[in-house]
């Protein structure tokens, strides 16, 4: 499991993108984006389909 932070206003394509990326860099499976720039925690989790 790959976890990354981010402290933005707003998650975009892009950063989904980058977790994606991390994934099929490692072969592993899963990745929790979880950002800290808003008010209330953002926990978004990603799966590749490799």
């Amino acid at each position: 499991m790959i976890v990354e932070l981010k402290a933005v206003s707003l998650l975009d394509e892009v950063h989904r993108a980058q977790c994606l990326n991390y994934l099929k860099a490692t072969g592993l499976n899963v990745c929790l984006l979880i950002n800290f720039g808003k008010p209330k925690l953002e926990v978004k989790r990603v799966v590749s389909n490799f």
